[in-house]
């Protein structure tokens, strides 16, 4: 059997051996057909044509006499040109090249610019369509196509699940995928319309496959990323601080920065057209949502699960809160470095270790230790050294005296210490670094807190009180040298933890903070997923997901922040003495503060109290942990809970999976007895064309309305000075932009970057963002736009598509190969978007589009539809109909809008009521279309057609062209004979005739040879029309790499591990290159020989 050579190819390759194009056509005949498309009022297949409508400036409608005199000017401007060319030609000597040729061609008559598109729809009404001749449809141009649909759809409900007459899910089960939620801090990039997606093609999938459907939208409050923003415009725009507002009037201020960036993502959401259930939509501040939080903290902190401890944290200093590992970023410093931080006039050092002595008490000697924060030796409070290093044996047990504060720091031994590194002394800061505090809690020190909120030295420096922290850094090494205790001070490569919302420095810093117990939870975590309860893609998250969750440390819930989740927890202050709000069990957790006061009560009876609500709220992840089972109502027992929990699949980026999924399966687990959801899908993360990571400080981060409608680089600059970036980066941004964007970015419109996402989701590595990419892809919607258009055309008004797509037994070997392909295309889909191998669902997709349909049928179907018999014509128009209508719904997942405007310019199937393409039924394998009899012969017919071309083309053979075709088998022999006349129709108008050869016949002499498969060779008459000689040495370079490629598949299949290792699939098709390849090679032989005889004869 003959297969397509391309089935692999990326998109956008041409085509192989098999399925190739037609030869270009003439001059003339491009001419005839643009002239076509442009006055047949059905719209001819006019390839390529894109309008470019949303650059236009807009015009005033002309009247029909207006647009009549145009016509007739045109016309005339038209006579005149052709007029003129010919006249032109004809002066032309016989030696003109074909390049003068073509400038001596005039320009056409220029058209008139079409006048702006306005929806006349009204909002929510189901789409006016406006007859395909209309100027503004005559083209793709996606804000037509793309208009009016989305209101239309939620207005109908049909992105609601549908249940049974009893309140059950459908019989085909349901599919329900929960949002991430974006953060609610200003406009979405590229990385939530790459969510979109992909959760929006597996919802629509499911959709139209028949399954009870959910896809529920919401948005995160981002407690310290809203505030952080927030607190950021307030001093850009007034010059204040919250505090200077208070906390209710600053906590109403960010309400009202909710309500406005919550609608503009709700805006673009739509306007990427994510089939969300709008009426369920979740907001994690909501009523529920926030009884939900507070629910799992009462029940956690009653279990003793959640508790009180006085722990290091990630303090900012600027932020003034605590802060997760996961908003801090590490920088690589190899040596001496001077960063910006913010409050500082001057670069602070870093990137360099500083050596120091301490005195010892009671002695003349001293011990030489070293740090790279200078400033915390304030802080110290023991010196370690290894037991069994002999240089300070003998002071183990000794004491040292602090220089600046009345502080004795015991030496002790411990085996932590590398006495290889440095001085093989450590000076221990329990308070401010994690390695130390191990160290400080193992052998009892003292824990001495240098450090204010705000980054000022605190009572415990002594002199240094009320010093800012990188000042004292400098101002204890000055000192240092002054007593003679300075030593050296030398580059060191190091970590500078950095805050990514304020840029601050990050500080280990001891607080009272509230603490969840993880390890149960994570065990009973992993045990879900080893039982396969929940299947994590790619294989690489589930292995770092095990990773994490075996390495788990208890999880800091609180921040000191305003926005957020206050913690329903209350501290008892007793009449007549102090609370210590370091002890747990002074605090009481209550869903009211009617109900904390009954535990207080029955805590401590015939005690005198007052409760006080703790400040802090609960860290983003904690409410955002709950999301799958909160959304759908939980700790209520809904009817949404009930039904459709646990969800089907989390999908979201690798980059959050222990932040984010992990807690969601913890806490899924714990809370509600059941897993989360049954799957979890991490996709890549998005990065710019150079690989870098999206940052608004690079200007590398895209706003996926920009590459929906396009905008200018001016455009973009004044896009940077709106938001809330340094003027430092503000000028990083902007070189970025112009260096990346120099013409703006270019209009693609939602289909467009909806399917070049998916098609970029690999399950592997990072994507490389380009957005020459999706504009590639707005050419791709051109092309199903046209091809739709030109089958419309072909379409009578009184057309009736049958009523299913059975075959009738009377289709062409055309027809039946094309609904082959559409069967076979279906089937692989299906799969492999169950199997989320969301890129090879794209490209199965666009090839059926693309070079099976649009190249092949629709290109060969023209000639039966114009010179067929009547049955052979309404035939290839069914067959037409089927193919296309079943391509329009194949790629509706990926290309929703354009799908949904063509389909619905379709005639419907007798029986069919679907109002709409989101309704429709997904197409699935059909057994009684899969014929790979059909598929063989109809490919080598195009095999053949193909090699002909290739061969009048590549000898300039431009008529008469003589034409052998030989046919290695029975099977090929009766299907190049039966198909003789389709091939020469395929061939070109060069070929004068085609003469069949069985393999028993002699091979023709005077001719060069085109190796089509094993199963056929052509042959091109060229006597006396060729350089023999020259011909003799292409064969013989054509000979050595077909031989060299011989070598090479016969190495790969006598391999044992290829043998083991690839499918049996895989291995028939090497098997099948290596024999075609080894007819190849035959056909260049006897080619050779033949050429050598003519040089005798």
């Amino acid at each position: 059997m003959a297969t397509n050579s391309a089935s692999s190819n990326p998109i956008g390759d041409q085509t192989g051996p098999i399925s190739g194009k037609p030869p270009p056509a003439s001059a003339d005949t491009k001419a005839a057909i643009a002239n076509a498309a442009k006055n047949d009022p059905m719209g001819q297949h006019q390839t390529g044509q894109d309008s470019g409508l949303a650059d236009q400036p807009e015009k005033k409608v002309k009247s029909e006499k207006e647009l009549e005199r145009e016509r007739k000017k045109a016309e005339k401007a038209k006579k005149f040109a052709e007029k003129q060319s010919k006249t032109l030609t004809a002066s032309n000597t016989s030696t003109s090249t074909k390049s003068k040729d073509k400038k001596a061609k005039p320009d056409a008559a220029k058209e008139e610019p079409l006048p702006a598109f306005k929806e006349e729809t009204p909002v929510g009404e189901k789409k006016i369509l406006k007859p395909i001749d209309d100027p503004l449809y005559k083209a793709y141009n996606p804000t037509v196509v793309e208009s009016a649909w989305y209101a239309w759809w939620e207005k109908e409900g049909y992105f609601k699940p549908e249940f049974t007459a009893d309140g059950k899910n459908k019989n085909e089960g349901y599919f329900v995928i929960p949002v991430p939620p974006p953060n609610v801090t200003g406009l979405l990039h590229i990385g939530h319309a790459l969510t979109n997606a992909l959760q929006d093609t597996m919802i629509r999938w499911n959709r139209m496959r028949g399954l009870t459907t959910l896809f529920v939208p919401g948005c995160d409050h981002a407690g310290i990323a809203t505030q952080s923003v927030v607190e950021n415009m307030l001093r850009r725009r007034e010059n204040k601080s919250r505090h200077d507002l208070g906390r209710p009037k600053f906590t109403e201020l960010v309400w009202d920065w909710k309500e406005e960036y919550h609608v503009r993502i709700n805006s673009v959401l739509k306007r990427l057209g994510g089939s969300y259930d709008w009426s369920r939509e979740a907001f994690t501040m909501d009523e529920n949502l926030s009884a939900a939080v507070t629910e799992t903290f009462v029940r956690l902190h009653d279990e003793g699960i959640i508790y009180r401890a006085n722990r290091l944290v990630n303090w900012c200093t600027k932020l003034n809160t605590a802060i997760s590992n996961l908003e801090v970023d590490n920088i690589e410093l190899e040596g001496r470095t001077l960063l910006d931080v913010p409050g500082y006039d001057k670069k602070v050092e870093f990137g360099v270790i500083t050596y120091f002595q301490y005195e010892i008490e009671g002695a003349e000697e001293k011990i030489e230790v070293a740090t790279t924060r200078p400033e915390t030796m304030l802080g110290d409070t023991g010196i370690a050294v290894h037991p069994n290093d002999k240089r300070y044996q003998h002071l183990i047990g000794k004491k040292v005296k602090h220089p600046f504060v009345d502080r004795l720091l015991p030496i002790f031994a411990d085996d932590y210490v590398d006495p290889e590194f440095g001085t093989g002394a450590v000076k221990i800061t329990p308070a401010h670094d994690p390695n130390d505090f191990t160290l400080g809690t193992r052998h009892n020190l003292e824990f001495v807190n240098i450090l204010n909120d705000d980054g000022t030295m605190n009572a415990n420096t002594g002199k240094y009180e009320g010093s800012r922290r990188f000042d004292a850094r400098y101002t204890v090494v000055d000192e240092l040298k002054a007593r003679g205790l300075y030593v050296k001070k030398e580059d060191n490569p190091m970590k500078v933890p950095i805050c990514q919302r304020s840029k601050d420095v990050i500080e280990p810093v001891i607080r009272p903070q509230w603490w969840m117990r993880m390890r149960e939870m994570a065990d009973a975590a992993m045990k879900v997923v080893k039982d396969g309860e929940i299947k994590i893609r790619p294989e690489t998250a589930e292995k770092s997901f095990f990773r994490w969750m075996e390495d788990i440390n208890d999880w800091c819930i609180s921040r000191q922040l305003w926005w957020g989740h206050q913690a329903p927890v209350y501290l008892i202050k007793f009449e007549g003495k102090s609370s210590d709000g370091n002890n747990g069990d002074n605090w009481v957790a209550g869903r009211t503060q009617e109900e904390a006061q009954e535990k207080a009560k029955a805590k401590y009876p015939n005690k005198s109290f007052t409760l006080r609500r703790d400040e802090d709220v609960l860290d983003t992840w904690f409410s955002s942990g709950l999301w799958p089972f909160s959304t759908l109502g939980w700790p209520k027992k809904s009817d949404d809970f009930e039904r459709l929990y646990p969800m089907s699949i989390l999908e979201t980026g690798w980059d959050i999976l222990f932040f984010w999924v992990a807690r969601m399966i913890m806490l899924g687990v714990k809370l509600t007895g059941q897993v989360p959801f049954k799957e979890v899908y991490c996709h890549p993360l998005v990065r710019d064309s150079e690989g870098r990571k999206m940052s608004k400080s690079l200007g590398n981060v895209i706003d996926p309305q920009d590459v929906v409608e396009g905008i200018s680089l001016q455009g973009l600059h004044d896009q940077l000075t709106k938001g809330n970036l340094d003027p430092k980066e503000l000028t990083t941004a902007t070189k970025f932009q112009k260096a990346a964007f120099p013409d703006g970015i270019p209009q693609c419109g939602s289909d467009a970057l909806h399917f070049s996402l998916v098609y970029y989701t690999t399950g592997g590595s990072d994507i490389n963002f380009d957005i020459k990419v999706i504009h590639g892809y707005r050419k791709f919607c051109n092309k199903i736009y046209q091809a739709t258009k030109y089958v419309l055309g072909k379409l009578d008004k009184d057309f009736v598509p049958k009523k299913t797509v059975a075959k009738t037994g009377k289709e062409s070997l055309a027809e039946r190969w094309i609904l082959h392909k559409f069967t076979t295309a279906a089937k692989e889909i299906n799969e492999t978007l169950a199997e989320r191998e969301f890129q090879r669902s794209t490209l199965t997709v666009y090839q059926y589009w693309y070079n099976h349909l649009c190249d092949v049928y629709i290109e060969n179907s023209k000639s039966i539809i114009q010179d067929g018999t009547p049955d052979e014509q309404d035939s290839a128009k069914q067959t037409l109909y089927t193919a296309l209508e079943g391509a329009l719904t194949l790629i509706h997942p990926f290309m929703p809008f354009l799908t949904e405007e063509l389909w619905q310019r379709l005639p419907r199937r007798p029986g069919d009521s679907n109002p709409s393409i989101v309704k429709a039924a997904y197409p699935e394998y059909d057994s009684s279309l899969d014929d790979p009899a059909s598929e063989a012969a109809y490919e080598l017919a195009l095999g053949v057609s193909k090699g002909v071309r290739s061969l009048m083309a590549e000898y300039s053979i431009k008529d008469e062209g003589k034409i052998y075709v030989q046919a290695s088998n029975a099977t090929s022999l009766a299907t190049v004979k039966e198909q003789t006349q389709s091939i020469k129709s395929l061939s070109g108008k060069g070929v004068a005739s085609i003469e069949i050869l069985s393999k028993d016949d002699d091979k023709p002499t005077g001719c060069v040879v085109f190796a089509v498969s094993s199963d056929a060779a052509v042959y091109l008459y060229v006597k006396g029309r060729v350089d023999i000689d020259a011909e003799i040495s292409k064969a013989k370079t054509k000979l050595q790499k077909a031989s060299e490629l011989i070598t090479r598949q016969q190495k790969l299949l006598n391999d044992a591990g290829y043998q083991q290792k690839a499918s049996a699939k895989l291995q028939e098709s090497e098997k099948r290159r290596l024999a075609d390849t080894e007819a190849e090679v035959r056909s260049y032989e006897d080619s050779i020989q033949h050429f050598e005889r003519l040089k005798i004869e």
